[in-house]
């Protein structure tokens, strides 16, 4: 069974850089049609996909948050990485990093982490 866990800082200032890290077991990121997102849930809000990379290492962005967030991935580690910098307040929220098999989807996922609290405050 596929796992995901996400880690990262908790707490950012605003302007700053988030670097978030999705360790995946279970299966290797570089399996065949094996899509890696990031997503994330403000307060009250919906769900917003972010980008993702995938089993080959192409990239997909968000376009609205192209200019400020960066996917990659180190296949050795089996993880995917997020950066996003510039934060601001509206950036606070849950960011989860998610699997899906087969392809691309910005909204339907096979495999979710549990989250991680992001809070952009001074």
């Amino acid at each position: 069974q596929v796992q995901l866990q996400e880690s990262g800082p908790g707490l950012v200032k605003p302007s700053q850089t988030l670097s978030l890290t999705c360790t995946v077991s279970g299966g290797s990121i570089t399996t065949n049609y094996y899509y890696w997102s990031w997503i994330r849930q403000a307060p009250g809000k919906g769900l917003e996909w972010m980008g993702a990379i995938a089993y080959s290492g192409s990239l997909y962005d968000s376009p609205s948050l192209k200019s400020r967030t960066s996917i990659s991935r180190d296949t050795a580690k089996n993880t995917v990485y997020l950066q996003m910098n510039s934060l601001k307040p509206d950036d606070t929220g849950v960011y989860y990093c998610a699997g899906r098999f087969g392809n691309l989807c910005r909204d339907k996922m096979t495999y979710w982490g549990q989250g991680t609290q992001v809070t952009v405050s001074s």
